[in-house]
């Protein structure tokens, strides 16, 4: 009887111990530290061997390429060497130019140059995607790893249970339900295990479609969360890559339309010849030049005017709309981060986050007999379904976090820092 007076006490000292443990993480307030040194070299090591960024690295040399291509001269020379023998012996040799009269280099050179700062843009995009997509994958199976570890304990929780059921019922403290309650629950932990088990292996088979290896560590998730959103503010709309792309791709389109009006101007042909002819005894120097220009009457280029007008309107509306989509993403993911962060600061600093005082005090309740077994069941799944649900709103919040850090335009300078930030 003495135990069983004495049990509520101890139970009320348990449950202050545990609230003091759950007091408000000491480093909330702090902003989030600098990723591991560990994670910035798996990041550096994806963005060295990513398909994805190797085809944007691959497509800005080909437009750079084509860029050099587009600053040479339009025309080359042509060499003529002509020679007759008849009455008249003529030799002759000349040269022939066609004449960039309309500007037609220059504004190849001025599409060119669009093309490029669209590539460049791409393949800054490719990085921030490839990289907010290994991070998000990063975090999943961080969390996955976490619930499959915290599945493990739920196994030996339940086990240890079962046999302490099988103890109570041979010396009659429990019913033969309660003991078959116990087996049950034993039995349902075993198949969640499996599926969680199974959860990891489809989180690390995610992360390796990335590009990363699975077989090496993975670092940790940072135990601070990261800052709040009014933290970091984001880069102004010019200079987000996905605009910048959308305006360059609109560049590019106009100086198309300039490029097809300097087509439709034919361009003359200045060609200089000199030479000897003899007719019988008498040898006669001859210089000559001639002017040949197309007439543009069967094909005038008008089409093709019309056409990269078309382009031109197309690409204007497209960035109109990349506009609206980056905008509207940026206070989409902001709203979704500012709620996710604000629920795990919460959740850090409330009652549900000491789990492991409170699977002790449900356990010496039930043995002291205060609970039934039903109780301590429904209160242990409790505890563990908010054990569970604890590190998947942290994992939310991570991955809300590089949704934001990417529609911000600071997912690179997140984790190189702002003196290291090429792809913004």
């Amino acid at each position: 009887m003495f135990l069983l007076r004495a049990a509520p006490w101890g139970a009320v000292c348990v449950f202050l111990a545990a609230t003091v443990s759950a007091s408000p993480h000491p480093d909330e307030s702090a902003p989030a530290p600098i990723p591991p040194p560990a994670l910035q070299a798996a990041l550096r090591d994806l963005w060295a061997n990513s398909p994805q960024v190797q085809v944007a690295d691959a497509e800005l040399r080909a437009a750079q390429a084509r860029a050099r291509a587009a600053a040479q001269p339009l025309y080359n020379p042509s060499v003529q060497v002509e020679g007759e023998n008849a009455d008249v012996d003529r030799r002759t040799a000349g040269a022939s130019l066609a004449l960039d009269l309309f500007g037609k280099r220059r504004a190849r050179t001025v599409e060119s140059d669009a093309e490029v700062r669209a590539s460049q843009a791409a393949y800054t995009l490719a990085r921030r995607d490839v990289t907010a997509d290994w991070l998000k994958a990063w975090a999943s199976a961080i969390l996955a790893r976490e619930q499959t570890e915290l599945g493990r304990r739920r196994l030996a929780l339940m086990g240890r249970f079962d046999e302490l059921a099988a103890q109570r019922l041979r010396v009659g403290d429990i019913s033969t339900s309660e003991r078959d309650l116990a087996g049950l629950a034993l039995g349902e932990a075993q198949i969640q295990q499996a599926s969680l088990v199974g959860q990891e292996a489809i989180s690390l088979a995610a992360l390796a479609a990335v590009g990363s290896d699975t077989n090496a560590a993975l670092p940790g998730l940072p135990p601070a969360l990261p800052p709040e959103a009014d933290a970091i503010a984001p880069m102004p709309a010019t200079d987000r890559p996905d605009l910048i792309r959308a305006q360059a791709n609109q560049d590019r389109a106009e100086a198309g339309v300039v490029v097809a009006q300097r087509a439709q101007r034919p361009d003359p042909t200045v060609s200089l010849t000199g030479g000897r002819v003899r007719s019988g005894t008498r040898t006669d120097r001859v210089v000559g030049i001639s002017v040949s220009i197309p007439i543009p009457i069967l094909n005038t280029g008008r089409a093709e005017i019309a056409a990269a007008q078309a382009d031109a309107d197309a690409a204007f509306a497209s960035r109109r709309a990349t506009t609206l989509r980056s905008d509207a993403a940026l206070e989409q993911t902001r709203a979704t981060y500012a709620a996710l962060r604000g629920a795990a600061a919460s959740f850090r600093q409330s009652r549900a986050n000491a789990f492991d005082e409170r699977v002790q005090t449900l356990e010496k309740l039930w043995q002291a007999s205060e609970i039934g077994t039903s109780d301590y069941l429904v209160q242990l799944k409790q505890s563990l379904d908010s054990a569970l649900s604890s590190r998947a709103l942290e994992s939310q919040t991570w991955q809300a976090w590089f949704d934001y850090l990417a529609a911000s335009g600071r997912l690179t300078e997140w984790i190189d820092g702002p003196s290291k930030d090429t792809s913004r």
